[in-house]
């Protein structure tokens, strides 16, 4: 291990704590967090021991919900994080944020109303570069004045969330492999662009008039760069790092 990593892994127990502290502050003292929600296991410290056992509460202290490896794709509040990228909070059946979203409206509380001892919560989404998005999670276990924590503190609770899910990240190695690319040239950036809106090699080639070689050339570059193995793999670290946007070239 790197000293660069062991200091990360330094600062952890720091950073959860402040994490459980500030629950505890507002009303909000059952916590979850999950620093890479695509990975199947729990947030756990070195030794590999989840942070859910050591460190966080939870509001049924007989459910060991990190156990469950389909619980990343059913959660409804796992689902808005993957969606959108700033705190909300939820409160009587509904996800809101400081902003109007039909994201969050269309997402399904259904299992939150029917917990039993479940009152209201702020989350905090984390989106990292490379597609790596964790979440944490404050909860109460009955109506808190959820609204107004979430206008008071939102932002601090964002913040720390934040600090640990990519401090977390960054002591595991995550993601692996990471390096920071070279700059990508402006032909590179269009022609991944155009291939992540579908287009063939030959039809970035008509678009751009280029040779369908060339096309090849700048796109084998552009993956060369990105440390990437393919095409689909290129686009989606490009889309992580920011080069590819929701529109096409």
């Amino acid at each position: 291990m790197t000293d660069h990593r062991a200091k990360c892994w330094a600062e952890l127990p720091s950073l959860v704590a402040a994490v459980q502290n500030a629950g505890n502050t507002i009303g909000l003292p059952f916590i979850a967090a999950q620093a890479d929600l695509g990975d199947p296991e729990p947030m756990a410290d070195q030794g590999g021991r989840p942070y859910a056992e050591t460190s966080f509460r939870w509001i049924d202290p007989d459910y060991a919900y990190w156990r469950d490896r389909k619980l990343a794709l059913q959660i409804a509040f796992l689902t808005a994080a993957r969606l959108v990228a700033e705190p909300f909070f939820y409160s009587d059946g509904r996800l809101r944020t400081w902003r109007s979203t039909e994201l969050l409206d269309a997402v399904d509380c259904e299992q939150a109303r029917n917990t039993p001892n479940f009152g209201e919560a702020i989350i905090a989404p984390v989106h990292l570069p490379r597609g790596l998005v964790g979440a944490v999670f404050w909860c109460s276990r009955e109506p808190v004045g959820v609204e107004a924590l979430f206008a008071s503190h939102a932002g601090d609770l964002h913040n720390l969330a934040l600090k640990l899910v990519a401090t977390h990240n960054e002591a595991r190695g995550r993601p692996r492999n990471a390096t920071v690319p070279q700059t990508l040239t402006r032909r590179e950036v269009q022609c991944l662009r155009w291939a992540a809106a579908g287009k063939t090699d030959g039809e970035i080639g008509i678009i751009l008039t280029l040779s369908v070689s060339t096309v090849r050339f700048h796109l084998r570059n552009a993956a060369a760069k990105l440390g990437a193995t393919g095409r689909a793999q290129s686009i989606q670290i490009a889309a992580g790092l920011g080069f590819v946007g929701a529109r096409a070239a």
